[in-house]
């Protein structure tokens, strides 16, 4: 199994790389202008790691519901079903923002946002909660539970 870990936005989009050893690392967010670019950028990312699966942060609203925002998130996996048909995973994405925030030093919060390092970081949380949450499940499904 072969991750791209995606924290969607208009603007930029966060990514991250994770496989079988079950850690995600961050990539360089897809930061160009328009969606055409980005979108090729993310073909060349997909061939060149050959990945598997999608692992895309879904952003539900606080009380569990489904909001605008989800539905554009919605769009886009439809989007990259049309394009790649790989396996794609929704993972709560709440507070992983304000997660992925707390690690940055004080003072740099709108360059990192520009830069889209803080959309990768984020994309990097909801790859790594996606791969210990199919670990867990593996365990126990291997008589790992006690």
């Amino acid at each position: 199994m072969r991750c791209l870990g995606i924290d969607y936005g208009e603007r930029r989009i966060g990514l991250s790389f994770g496989d079988e050893i079950g850690v995600a690392t961050p990539l360089p967010a897809l930061t160009e202008v328009s969606v055409a670019e980005r979108f090729a950028k993310m073909t060349e990312i997909i061939h060149q790691r050959k990945i598997t699966d999608l692992v895309v942060g879904y952003p539900y609203n606080m009380d569990g519901s489904i909001g605008f925002k989800a539905k554009e998130v919605d769009l886009f996996i439809e989007k990259l079903w049309s394009l790649f048909q790989l396996p794609t995973h929704r993972i709560d994405e709440r507070l992983t923002s304000d997660e992925a925030s707390k690690h940055l030093k004080k003072g740099r919060d709108d360059e990192f946002r520009r830069s889209g390092k803080l959309d990768s970081m984020s994309a990097c949380l909801i790859l790594q909660d996606f791969l210990d949450q199919r670990n867990d499940f593996l365990n126990f499904n291997e008589g790992g539970a006690e």
